[in-house]
């Protein structure tokens, strides 16, 4: 029994590690289309996209996760990839100007 429980726990932890992975070439794409919007001088926020990106992860989810879950897990992404542009395109500060965290 905790041999094959550990064997399941191994399984998590490579998709685990897969995932993050992923999550950070997803975020290291998506600063290349923020420098290339920012050189076009579009806005890096583009909610129709994100909107639709949103749709379509739900509707190609076959589950056990509900719709409203992945809805939730790329709201999370799409926010951490906003944070991520954020803080690389951030306007430096002034000398003796303290960033807040």
């Amino acid at each position: 029994m905790l041999v094959s429980l550990a064997r399941w726990r191994g399984r998590i932890d490579a998709v685990d590690r897969k995932l993050l992975q992923l999550l950070n070439q997803r975020a290291r794409l998506a600063l290349e289309v923020g420098r290339k919007k920012r050189a076009a001088g579009i806005a890096l926020r583009d909610p129709r996209r994100e909107a639709a990106i949103l749709a379509r992860m739900c509707q190609r989810n076959s589950g056990p996760l509900t719709a409203p879950a992945v809805a939730r897990l790329f709201r999370a992404i799409l926010a951490e990839s906003r944070r991520v542009e954020a803080r690389t395109f951030a306007k430096p500060r002034a000398a003796g100007k303290r960033a807040r965290a």
